[in-house]
């Protein structure tokens, strides 16, 4: 590791997630910003964290950080982002990036100028358990893929007001959960060369269930559906010629899985061991890619690319089912 000094941007449920899994991590997390002293205070004496600040903009300018991970709601990532970028910060943003593709290639662009790492926090793709499925499709022991098929499906709060269903805090299934499945099938299968979407929008205009049918090339196909009113399964599944690998829930966090044969037979099978939730191994992911000098992100398995790609994915799937957030034109 390159011992990179991590603060975190907000204060919020993410935030102390990925907080508690840098400690367990023993990487070097030194500084929080909240918009108030007294949470910013209370974070940082909850993990043990030696610098507080009052404000994003005093984090972003502490000179004993190197790298901000960003935790706010969707909208506020493209400015918290910029902020910490301006200011020479390296950035790990939340998912879903940004809330579309014009604000993801704006920091695709800020970032590449000043010669900095900004990278999606799709922690997802970097658990030991999608390494070793990337591994087993890559060694062709599926044969070619022809369909991946997964669903993030969770019931929570139907308040108005909550953030899930405030189009003001870019609330909906779609950037909230739909972002695990869809990025999951770019990872995958690439760029889709099609997109129908459907959804179920609710009563502030946010959309409570989406499903998408994609093709790719090759002729793939991938379906998703994602629901923040009702929980389903939440598992996944990558279907080959040859053979198939079957995600047990909750497929997105660590988990097993197994290799299965045409026949039903059990080709391999691969059980999760991880501490914590499993946050750190995107950490591990952008401190390796600041020492290799990949601030392009190339050698990722989420490269910031493919994130500027997934939004204009998430832009379209918007389109169609009629979603759009405040302040967009």
């Amino acid at each position: 590791m390159t011992g990179l000094r991590w603060g975190i941007l907000a204060t919020g449920g993410i935030a102390t997630a990925f907080a508690s899994d840098l400690r367990t991590a023993g990487l070097d997390l030194v500084a929080v910003g909240s918009r108030s002293q007294e949470s910013a205070d209370a974070f940082a004496a909850r993990f043990d964290i030696p610098r507080a600040h009052a404000s994003y903009e005093a984090l972003a300018t502490d000179p004993e950080v190197d790298i901000i991970y960003v935790s706010t709601p969707h909208p506020m990532h493209h400015e918290n982002a910029r902020l910490a970028l301006e200011h020479g910060k390296h950035v790990l943003v939340e998912k879903a990036f940004t809330i579309n593709r014009a604000q993801a290639e704006d920091l695709q662009r800020l970032a590449a100028d000043k010669g900095l790492l900004v990278m999606e926090a799709m922690w997802t793709r970097y658990l030991p358990h999608m390494v070793r499925l990337r591994e087993i499709i890559a060694e062709g022991t599926l044969g070619e893929i022809r369909a991946v098929m997964a669903d993030h499906t969770q019931s929570l709060p139907a308040d108005p007001a909550h953030r899930l269903n405030a189009m003001e805090l870019g609330g909906g299934a779609l950037l909230d959960l739909a972002i695990y499945p869809i990025s999951f099938v770019w990872n995958l299968l690439g760029e889709p060369t099609g997109i129908q979407a459907s959804a179920r929008l609710i009563e502030t205009g946010a959309d409570a269930e989406v499903a998408t049918v994609m093709t790719h090339e090759g002729g793939a196909i991938s379906t998703t559906l994602s629901s923040s009113r009702a929980a389903g399964p939440n598992t996944a599944s990558v279907v080959g010629t040859k053979a198939r690998i079957e995600i047990d829930r909750v497929w997105y966090s660590p988990t097993s899985f197994r290799v299965v044969g045409p026949d039903g037979t059990v080709i391999e099978e691969y059980r999760s061991e991880v501490p914590g939730r499993g946050m750190q191994y995107q950490a591990f992911a952008a401190e390796g890619a600041v020492e290799r000098g990949d601030v392009s992100g190339e050698l990722l398995p989420l490269p910031v690319a493919e994130s500027v790609g997934i939004m204009g994915t998430l832009d379209e799937i918007r389109r169609q089912i009629g979603v759009t957030y405040p302040g967009e034109e």
